[in-house]
C-alpha cells in the first residue's frame, strides 16, 4: 500500500496533529494488547500446553520486559538515525515475529529467543514511542493528546485480554497468534507511513494548531538547562525513581488483584471490578489531560495521583470482607492507574529543554520498565508469605506509592 497521500491544509481538513494522535491511540491498542496484556495469558497457555513450570514462563516474561528496557533506552537515537516511520514499522514486525515465537516455541530456549524479538517490538511501540509520535505536534495541549494516545493502552487491555482467551480456546495459540500478528503488522505499517512521517512545518502548521506566539508561550521549558549527565541531576533521578515506584506497585498489585477479589466477590464479580478499574483508568487519564494547565506544577499533580492510589491500597488493606470498602479501594486505585504512565512524559516536557525531551522520556521509561519487570514475581512472593491474603500486597503497594510521591517531592525545583 502506498504511503503517498495528499497533505491536508489547515483550512480544509483541520489540525493534522489529532490524526497523529488517533494513529498513536491505535498503535497503543496493539502494542499493549500484545506486548503487555498478552504475556500473562500466554503464561497460562504455555503452562497448560507444554507443562512448563510457571516460574520458567514468568522468567521469560521478565526477560521480555528487561530486553525491551534496553532497547527503549536507545529509542531516541534510533528515531534520529532511521526515522520514526521505519522504527515503528520495525517494531510492528518484531512484535509479530516475537508473538509467533511465543506461540510456536517447542523448547524453553525457543521461548527465550522469542523474547529478544517481542521485547524489542514492545519498546519500539510502547510509551516512549507514543510520546515521540505526539511531541512534534503538541506543546500546550500535549496533556490532552498524550491522554488520548495512552488511553489506547487501556483499551488494548479491555479488547485483547478477553480476545486472546477466545481465540486461543477456539483456534489454538499458533493460529490465534498468526491472525493477531498479521493484523498488527498491517495496521502499524499503514498508520506509520500515513501519519507518523508528517512534520507540522512542512504542512504549514504549528504545534497545537496555534499561531507562533501562542506556541512559544505554551512551551514551559524553553529556558531549561541541558541534560548533560542524567543520573547526576536531581530532576531526572527523582523522576525515574518515582516512575519506577509507581509502576512497580501498580503492576505488582494488578497481577494479584483479580485472585484476591475472587473469594469475597466471586469470579464474575471480580471480573466486573477489574473491568471497572480499567474504565476508571481511562476516565482519570482523560479528565487530567483535559484539565491540566500548561503552567501547572506537574510534579505536584503526580504526587496527588500517587497519594490517591496509595489511599486506595490502604482502603483495600482495611477492607477485610467488606464489599463496599473493596469497591472504594479499587475505585481510588483505578482513578490514578492511567496517569501513572502518562504523567512522567508531561513532567519531562515541563522541566527539560525541548531538545532533551525524547531522550529523557526514553531513559525514564527504560528505568521504570526494568523495575516493573520484577513486580509480578515480587508481589507473588508477598502473596505466598501472606498465606494467600492480600494484606502484605496492599501494604507494600501503599508504601511503594508513598516512596514514589516522596521522590517527586525531592525533585521539585528549589
Amino acid at each position: 500500500m502506498s504511503d503517498i497521500s495528499i497533505a491536508p491544509t489547515p483550512g480544509r481538513a483541520g489540525f493534522f496533529g489529532w490524526r497523529v494522535t488517533g494513529a498513536a491511540f491505535t498503535i497503543a491498542v496493539f502494542a499493549w494488547g500484545i506486548g503487555f496484556y498478552g504475556p500473562p495469558i500466554f503464561l497460562q497457555t504455555l503452562h497448560g500446553t507444554h507443562g512448563w513450570p510457571v516460574a520458567l514462563v514468568s522468567a521469560a516474561i521478565t526477560t521480555h520486559f528487561l530486553l525491551g528496557a534496553a532497547v527503549v533506552a536507545n529509542l531516541a537515537a534510533l528515531h534520529r538515525r532511521f526515522g520514526i516511520v521505519a522504527v515503528t514499522r520495525a517494531g510492528g514486525l518484531l512484535t509479530a515475529l516475537g508473538l509467533l515465537g511465543w506461540a510456536f516455541a517447542r523448547e524453553p530456549w525457543q521461548l527465550f529467543a522469542a523474547t529478544l524479538l517481542s521485547g524489542a517490538g514492545w519498546a519500539m511501540t510502547g510509551g516512549a514511542a507514543l510520546n515521540a509520535m505526539i511531541a512534534p505536534w503538541f506543546i500546550r495541549r500535549r496533556p490532552a493528546a498524550l491522554a488520548m494516545a495512552f488511553n489506547g493502552a487501556s483499551i488494548g487491555g479491555v479488547v485483547f485480554s478477553p480476545l486472546w482467551v477466545v481465540l486461543i480456546a477456539g483456534f489454538g495459540f499458533p493460529l490465534a497468534a498468526l491472525a493477531v500478528a498479521l493484523a498488527a503488522v498491517l495496521t502499524l505499517w499503514v498508520l506509520a507511513g500515513r501519519y507518523l512521517g508528517r512534520d507540522p512545518t512542512a504542512m504549514g502548521q504549528t504545534p497545537d494548531g496555534d499561531d507562533l506566539a501562542a506556541t512559544a508561550a505554551g512551551s514551559p521549558a524553553l529556558s531549561a538547562a541541558p541534560l548533560a549527565k542524567p543520573w547526576r541531576e536531581r530532576r531526572f533521578a527523582t523522576l525515574a525513581a518515582a516512575a519506577t515506584c509507581g509502576l512497580f506497585a501498580q503492576i505488582g498489585l494488578l497481577s494479584q488483584l483479580f485472585s484476591v477479589l475472587v473469594p469475597p466477590l466471586g469470579a464474575p464479580g471480580a471480573g466486573l471490578v477489574m473491568g471497572a478499574v480499567t474504565g476508571l483508568a481511562v476516565g482519570g487519564r482523560t479528565l487530567l489531560g483535559l484539565t491540566l494547565r500548561p503552567g501547572a506544577d506537574r510534579r505536584r499533580v503526580a504526587i496527588a495521583n500517587a497519594v490517591l492510589q496509595a489511599s486506595g491500597s490502604l482502603v483495600l488493606l482495611s477492607a477485610g470482607p467488606s464489599v463496599p470498602l473493596l469497591l472504594l479501594g479499587c475505585g481510588l486505585f483505578g482513578l490514578g492507574l492511567g496517569n501513572t504512565s502518562s504523567l512522567p512524559p508531561l513532567i519531562v516536557q515541563g522541566e527539560f529543554a525541548p531538545a532533551d525531551v525524547a531522550r529523557a522520556v526514553a531513559l525514564v521509561t527504560a528505568v521504570s520498565q526494568a523495575g516493573y519487570a520484577f513486580a509480578p514475581a515480587a508481589f507473588g512472593l508477598l502473596r505466598e508469605l501472606g498465606a494467600g491474603s492480600g494484606i502484605l500486597l496492599f501494604l507494600a503497594a501503599a508504601l511503594i506509592q508513598f516512596l514514589g510521591a516522596g521522590a517527586l517531592l525531592l525533585g521539585r525545583p528549589r
